[in-house]
C-alpha cells in the first residue's frame, strides 16, 4: 500500500472532519439536540484520530537504533490502536451517556428548527466525498479483494481505519437526520435520544472492529498470501534446491521480515553456498522489493533424505 494514498486519505477525512465538527457544535448550541452533540463529538474524535495516524507515520519513519535495530515501522500500529480506544470512549462511550441523559429528559427542539437538518446534510455530502477518496486510494492496493477482507488483511493501518471511520460517520448521520426529523415532527425529544444511541451503539462496534485488528498487526502478522508464494518461489535456484521451511513478519506495512531454511548440495563449498544465499536474496528483493530483513539457513536435508 503506497504511503503517499494513506496520508492523502487520512489528511481528507481530517479537513473535512475539522469543518464538520464546527458547524455541529454551532447547531448543538442553537437547538440542543442530543444527537448533534453525539455526532459533533464524533468528529472532534474523527479528526484527532486523524492527526494520531499522521504522527504514528511520521514517526515510524525514524531511523533504526541498537535499541531498536528493526526500526520503527509498527509505530503506525500501536497509533491506530490508540484510535480504536479514542474512538470508544470519547465517541461511543459519550454518546450513549449522551442519549440516557436526553432519554431521562427529553425536550423537543424549540428554535432554529432547520438547522441540524442543513448540517447533517451538508455534513452527508462532505463525508461521502472524504469516503469517495478513501476508496479510490485504497482500491490501488486492494485488488480483487473484497472490501471486508481488504480491511482484514491490509497490513498499513490508515486506510482501514479511515474507511471505517468515515462509514461509520456517514451511518451515524443517517441516524442522527432520522432522530432529529421524527423529533421535529413530534416534538418527542426520545427520537433525539433514539438517534444518538444508535451513533453510540455503532461507534463502539466500529471501535472494536479496529482494536482487534490493530492488536492482530502489533502481535506481528506474516506477509499475504501472494508474498508467501512470491518468496517462495523465488528462493530455489542457483545452488539453492528447495525450502525446507518459510517464515515472515511484517515489522511494518511496507518492510518484511523473510526466515527460510534453504535445501543446499551435500557437495556445496563454503563459497558455492555464500553465493547461493546472496542470488537467492536477490531474487526475493526483486519479486518481493518489501522484504527488507533476510535470513537464510543453509541445510542438507532434502539431500540427506534421499
Amino acid at each position: 500500500m503506497a504511503t503517499e494514498g494513506s496520508t492523502k486519505a487520512v489528511v481528507t477525512a481530517m479537513l473535512a472532519n475539522l469543518g464538520i465538527a464546527v458547524t455541529k457544535f454551532v447547531a448543538f448550541l442553537l437547538t440542543a439536540s442530543s444527537s448533534m452533540l453525539a455526532e459533533a463529538v464524533h468528529s472532534v474524535a474523527d479528526t484527532s484520530n486523524q492527526a494520531l495516524l499522521l504522527l504514528g507515520g511520521k514517526r515510524a519513519k525514524r531511523a533504526a537504533t541498537p535499541e531498536h535495530p528493526f526500526g520503527y515501522g509498527r509505530e503506525r500500529y500501536v497509533y491506530g490502536f490508540i484510535v480504536s480506544i479514542v474512538l470508544f470512549t470519547l465517541g461511543g462511550l459519550f454518546a450513549l451517556y449522551e442519549a440516557w441523559h436526553k432519554w431521562a429528559d427529553p425536550h423537543p427542539i424549540d428554535s432554529w428548527h432547520w438547522v441540524p437538518i442543513v448540517v447533517l446534510l451538508v455534513s452527508i455530502v462532505l463525508e461521502g466525498m472524504a469516503l469517495r477518496t478513501a476508496m479510490i486510494e485504497s482500491n490501488r492496493s486492494r485488488g480483487t479483494r473484497s472490501w471486508a477482507r481488504f480491511i482484514r488483511t491490509a497490513k498499513a493501518p490508515e486506510l482501514p481505519v479511515i474507511l471505517l471511520e468515515d462509514l461509520g460517520a456517514l451511518c451515524g448521520l443517517v441516524f442522527a437526520l432520522i432522530g432529529v426529523t421524527l423529533t421535529l415532527v413530534t416534538g418527542d425529544g426520545r427520537w433525539d435520544a433514539a438517534g444518538t444511541a444508535m451513533i453510540g451503539l455503532l461507534l463502539i462496534v466500529i471501535a472494536v472492529v479496529l482494536a482487534v485488528e490493530m492488536k492482530s498487526l502489533l502481535i506481528g502478522e506474516s506477509a499475504g498470501r501472494e508474498h508467501q508464494a512470491a518468496i517462495a518461489k523465488a528462493l530455489p535456484g542457483d545452488g539453492v534446491e528447495s525450502v525446507i521451511h518459510l517464515r515472515t513478519l511484517h515489522l511494518g506495512p511496507e518492510e518484511l521480515l523473510v526466515a527460510a531454511k534453504i535445501a543446499i548440495s551435500s557437495s556445496a563449498t563454503g563459497a558455492d553456498i555464500a553465493a547461493a544465499i546472496d542470488a537467492a536474496e536477490q531474487r526475493v528483493r526483486t519479486a518481493v522489493p518489501i522484504a527488507r530483513v533476510i535470513y537464510l539457513e543453509p541445510d542438507v536435508f532434502q539431500t540427506e533424505a534421499r
